[in-house]
């Protein structure tokens, strides 16, 4: 026997490590994909269910829908296995996300749209939680992904000297702060890692921003590995 054959500790933790890395990001795929499946459920499609099952209802009685009796959505729907009823919800959610797009796509519906955002403002409320989280989302998902590739990426030493964050340079700083620092300050986002989509912002001044030679998809996968893949630290190594 050879003896440097490893022990059964260290040949589990080996390959249980190595599948691990085939199959986590499979997994994680997966699990996000059934958060949506469960966000568009919970938020929208069982509700959409309700609201069909209540205008047929409400349609019955009124003898438009004869000689259907007025239950028998409900009975439709109570005979069906659950996975079916909740595919109906999803995909009815996903129609009705679409065609919500297709209106606001117009100029009625952005008219439209508009007022109604103006409505929903006169809640107090809402009017404290809505437009930070429609600055959020429309950054995201309505161009935000372009802005983040127009960004550069820096470097700036947010904590102490000799110790070094990698940011995107995303904009212009608090003009009301220049005469606080003598000097133009920049915006920089500092994404966190493994979620480097997720972070803090620094207003920085131009002259300890440092600018880097790198790609933004390059300094994404860095962040998301945690340093383990970059193609500038290859170069330099």
């Amino acid at each position: 026997m050879s003896a440097h054959r490893r022990s059964f500790a260290a040949d589990f933790r080996h390959f249980f490590l190595r599948g691990l890395t085939a199959l986590l990001p499979t997994l994680i795929t997966l699990w996000l994909l059934v958060k949506i499946w469960e966000f568009l459920w919970e938020t929208l499609g069982i509700h959409l269910i309700a609201a069909i099952q209540t205008l047929w209802y409400v349609l019955a009685q009124w003898g438009l829908l004869s000689p259907r009796p007025a239950g028998f959505i409900d009975q439709y729907f109570a005979h069906q296995p659950p996975w079916l009823v909740e595919l109906i919800g999803v995909a009815l959610a996903i129609l009705l996300v679409y065609f919500v797009g297709l209106l606001l796509g117009n100029l009625a519906g952005r008219t439209l749209g508009g007022l109604a955002e103006m409505a929903l403002l006169r809640i107090p409320i809402i009017r404290a939680i809505y437009p930070a989280v429609k600055q959020i989302t429309d950054y995201v998902l309505a161009g935000g992904q372009d802005q983040i590739q127009a960004s550069h990426v820096v470097a700036v030493q947010p904590h102490e000297n000799g110790i070094w964050s990698i940011g995107l340079l995303t904009g212009a700083g608090v003009a009301g702060l220049v005469s606080e620092t003598g000097e133009p300050l920049l915006s920089v986002f500092i994404p966190s890692s493994p979620t480097a989509f997720s972070g803090y912002v620094l207003l920085v001044p131009k002259s300890r921003v440092v600018e880097l030679p790198m790609r933004v998809e390059e300094a994404m996968k860095m962040l998301i590995s945690g340093g383990v893949l970059s193609e500038a630290q290859k170069k330099v190594l």
